[in-house]
């Protein structure tokens, strides 16, 4: 099994009292595979962590990216190409740069499954490679 992660996923790992923490902490103690971390994901989360979380849990975010045997994807040329489409197809729905990216690379490596909590924007995507996403959790 292989799966792309995002930042929102990333996020609740981290902070203890958010509402998804202990769902994306359960799937994590259960997941087998490939977890393929897009590198802005890893930047919109440090913002994230840092803004509500601290330093120090930045500190800890950053290390913890060492621990876990994620496979860091810079998106190519190709995927901003890409992204920029989504964005302007689901323009209505306010979609985020790194949503687009992550939905890029997931079509370019043909991955199928998301880790996110954010069911909302990952549901409506219409990949080009599967009818549609398998989101966890």
């Amino acid at each position: 099994m292989e799966s792309i992660i995002d930042a929102g996923f990333l996020y609740a790992l981290v902070d203890e009292a958010d509402e998804h923490n202990f769902a994306v902490t359960e799937v994590m103690k259960k997941y087998r595979g490939r977890i393929v971390l897009p590198v802005p994901a890893i930047t919109e989360t440090a913002y994230l962590v840092k803004k509500f979380c601290g330093v120090t849990a930045l500190a800890d975010f950053l290390e913890s990216l060492t621990t876990i045997e994620y496979e860091f994807e810079t998106p190519t040329a190709e995927d901003y190409k890409r992204a920029a489409e989504i964005l302007r197809k689901y323009n209505d729905a306010n979609i985020d740069f790194v949503d687009a990216c992550i939905v890029a690379i997931a079509e370019r490596l043909n991955i199928t499954k998301i880790l996110t909590v954010d069911r909302r924007h990952f549901g409506i995507f219409k990949p080009r490679h599967c009818e549609a996403f398998e989101i966890l959790p």
